[in-house]
């Protein structure tokens, strides 16, 4: 049987909702959808900010995890605003334009706080 290891960031929605910020099976973690959210609560206006933030917490969510951006090899966006496209793809090319995972951005019509324009999620594979 393989060892199934959770990670929290914290966030005041895992406890409620039931969910781990990412979940590690053998050599695959699985970083749940992220929100730019700042540990005040806060959250930055600006879309390039947002992405940036949801990276920080998706990179910190895999060293928990043992693992990397090199390691990721899927990544997805959730965008409120299609136009957000390229403010989006700069904060992600920051972490992970070496890497070049395969990835997908989607327009959604909304996110659960009206303040997100963005939410990412994330999948690495070590070894």
């Amino acid at each position: 049987m393989v060892e199934r290891r959770r990670v929290s960031s914290g966030s005041p929605y895992e406890d409620r909702i039931g969910f781990s910020r990412a979940v590690r099976i053998g050599d695959r973690v699985v970083v749940s959808g992220t929100a730019p959210i700042q540990p005040n609560g806060s959250c930055d206006s600006d879309p390039e900010a947002q992405a940036a933030r949801c990276l920080e917490i998706i990179v910190s969510a895999l060293a928990k995890a043992g693992a990397g951006p090199e390691h990721v090899v899927r990544t997805r966006s959730y965008l409120v605003d299609p136009a957000d496209q390229d403010a989006v793809g700069r904060a992600h090319g920051r972490v992970f334009g070496g890497v070049r995972p395969a990835s997908t951005m989607i327009v959604v019509a909304a996110l659960l706080d009206p303040r997100w324009k963005i939410e990412m999620e994330a999948e690495a594979v070590i070894g």
